[in-house]
């Protein structure tokens, strides 16, 4: 049976890849004629890479027991006619858990040993060292086999309480948190660290990842799955029991984790079938999941139509099935439609105005190019009908005239090449501000400070002081950026002036997005420096680990600054070089022209022909490249939509908004790694 979600990522998949397919088109138009550079080439392939690299991060978040894996079955693994993730009792997720796939990789279970918490290394940075993770091999084809491989997940051991509190499970000074202590003074805790799913699931495929985290006391333990996993989620489904509503322990997660993700969340309560009681009628039981409802939105602070009650059993039964009754009754289509209706659209959106831009800028190098081409066609073929009647020594004197113009036109050499060491000097100077390394230095000053202060107590002010001072790089680049932007302007007019050049300003790149992207982390990471949250600073590790993913945050917003300042400064150059690479060959070609006009007489008029067939196959070209982009204009615009249904009363009025600055899903790293 196929759910709505299905068909939704289907469509934009199918989406994706018709993009692709224009883009490609696209590309060969225009290397086949000449009109791609290097750097065209290059961004050409950065929008086909973005489109087939594109993923959809679903994170499930819940205290234990509250039937995540049950839903995500329900979800997404109802057509493998059995349970696929552990969701019976007593069997539950002990570790945080990310599906996707990875075409380059064997379908596979990876399990990162709790024991490497010790090193204090993040599980990103242990991606790139595989051999301390185990891996199992998964059977394709075989559901028993898959389940029985993925009850990996569950297992725990039993360690010491020394060696309990070096993997962050106990902690003295809140013992509410502690898991329980044996008799023999061990406490249970879980084997693995992390999980890694690599399986070809046809949603998989379509660029979904999936990522089932633990419970509470799991979620405390490991800050990267706070700090890292969960803010780079496109959106986030918070689970509840219906028999027991928001928790302390539930509230806790809520309010600690979630609670400046307003706009990405989902909240399902979970098992509104626990609440059937045969001395009810059907209607009363109705009521008090309604009620339960409206607890939870109020508790919550959310509208009540982000709150969907469910019976994850209930539609995995029905869904497995085929019933469609039952289905409908489980409550699930309606977290579906939501969905649907409110994350791919504007992931699609996202996706596409990225696509949309990128086809924009490569026209607007193309075009110029092609009226350039045009320019100096109409400036031959002028000269050309001049000629006509023209005696043999007339033609040699303007033969002559013309060698004269290009070695005037080489002496602009070494004027461009004092434009470009300039540009270069000035660029390299905002690369420096935006590179990975200042990034790293600025986040090692501010440990330094906070180790410097006694219980922590300076890390709030540190972490401050480093904010201003990444705002300050931004600021810094972006006054550069506009002194390079005033500077070629006015070499641009003269050349113009003075040479015959068409150059034209690229649109410089504006940094405002990444300038409020840093605001978003500080506020996301500030909170951990608040008075009820100082103490963890002080956890063994954790102050090292919460740096670590700091950093790796901060420079995704440096590096992808840094990139696009980078090809704004490549399109400056590459314009200067394109046009006189043009200039001087249609110099040559004239010259040569009337070399062999001077030999023959009808030389003249087949030459003016040629021309003439030049400028208009050239003016078909353009009208070529203006179709195409605008095709593919329409096609990133009309971002398929979920299908309207009677389930849409439960979405919200207004689609909420997603952050637009890509993150790299944890499996699309460690492939591109």
């Amino acid at each position: 049976m196929s759910s709505t979600l299905s068909r939704e990522l289907d469509a934009l998949a199918d989406w994706r890849k018709a993009m692709d397919r224009r883009v490609e088109q696209f590309g060969t138009l225009l290397g086949d004629h000449d009109l791609l550079d290097a750097d065209g080439m290059a961004m050409v392939q950065t929008l086909r890479q973005r489109l087939s690299s594109d993923r959809l991060v679903l994170a499930f978040v819940a205290e234990f027991s509250r039937g995540k894996s049950e839903l995500i079955n329900a979800l997404f693994f109802a057509d493998s006619g059995r349970r696929i993730l552990p969701a019976t009792p007593g069997r539950t997720t002990m570790c945080p858990v990310e599906l996707a796939w990875d075409a380059s990789e064997a379908a596979s279970l990876c399990l990162l040993p709790i024991g490497t918490r010790r090193d204090g290394l993040t599980v990103s940075a242990l991606r790139g060292r595989m051999h301390l993770w185990q891996r199992v091999a998964l059977p394709l084809g075989n559901p028993e086999g898959l389940a029985e491989a993925l009850q990996e997940v569950t297992q725990t051991q039993l360690v010491s309480l020394d060696d309990a509190r070096a993997l962050g499970f106990w902690d003295d000074e809140n013992p509410n948190d502690n898991p329980p202590r044996g008799d023999d003074d061990r406490v249970e805790v879980p084997a693995w660290r992390h999980a890694l799913i690599n399986y070809p699931h046809p949603l998989l495929k379509r660029g979904l990842v999936v990522i089932d985290t633990p419970g509470l006391n799991a979620i405390g333990a490991e800050p990267e799955l706070t700090l890292g996993l969960l803010p780079s989620a496109h959106a986030t489904v918070f689970l509840l029991a219906a028999d027991a509503g928001v928790t302390r322990s539930d509230l806790a997660i809520w309010r600690d984790h979630l609670g400046d993700r307003g706009l990405e969340r989902f909240v399902v309560l979970n098992k509104i079938d626990a609440l059937n009681d045969p001395l009810l009628s059907a209607e009363q039981v109705a009521a008090q999941v309604q009620r339960q409802r409206e607890q939870v939105a109020t508790t919550l602070a959310v509208s009540e139509q982000r709150v969907f009650p469910l019976s994850a059993r209930q539609a995995l039964s029905a869904r497995m099935g085929g019933d469609q009754a039952g289905l409908l009754a489980s409550g699930l289509p309606a977290l579906e439609q939501a969905l649907a209706n409110q994350l791919l659209p504007e992931r699609g959106s996202v996706v596409g105005r990225l696509i949309e831009d990128g086809a924009l800028a490569l026209q607007q190098v193309t075009t110029r190019r092609i009226n350039d081409r045009r320019r100096q066609l109409a400036d031959q073929l002028a000269e050309l009908g001049s000629l006509r009647g023209k005696s043999s020594s007339k033609l040699l004197m303007m033969s002559s005239r013309f060698q004269r113009e290009a070695a005037a036109f080489e002496e602009c050499l070494p004027r461009l090449t004092a434009t470009r060491a300039v540009h270069s000097r000035l660029l390299q100077s905002v690369m420096r501000d935006l590179s990975s390394e200042r990034v790293r230095l600025e986040v090692s000053r501010m440990q330094a400070d906070s180790e410097a202060s006694l219980f922590r107590l300076g890390a709030g002010k540190a972490f401050a002081q480093l904010g201003q001072r990444l705002a300050g790089l931004v600021d810094r680049a972006e006054k550069s950026i506009e002194e390079i932007d005033q500077m070629l302007a006015a070499s641009h007019r003269q050349m113009n002036a003075e040479y015959g050049f068409a150059l034209s300003a690229a649109p410089k790149p504006a940094l405002t997005n990444y300038r409020r992207e840093l605001k978003r982390i500080e506020a996301a990471y500030g909170r951990y420096f608040g008075l009820t949250k100082l103490w963890r600073l002080s956890e063994r590790g954790f102050l090292g680990q919460f740096l670590q993913v700091l950093l790796s945050r901060l420079r995704v917003v440096f590096e992808s600054a840094a990139v696009e300042v980078e090809l704004w400064g490549k399109t400056c150059t590459a314009q200067l070089e394109s046009q006189l690479r043009e200039r001087r060959r249609a110099l040559h070609s004239r010259r040569d022209a009337f070399s062999r006009i001077q030999m023959a007489g009808d030389e003249l008029e087949r030459r003016i022909h040629e021309v003439e067939a030049q400028s208009a196959h050239l003016l078909q070209l353009g009208e070529r490249v203006v179709e195409s982009v605008d095709g593919l204009r329409i096609l990133a615009a009309t971002v398929p939509r979920a299908s309207a249904t009677g389930l849409d009363a439960d979405a919200p009025e207004a689609a909420p908004r997603l952050a637009l600055v890509h993150t790299t899903s944890p499996h699309a790293s460690r492939g591109a790694a």
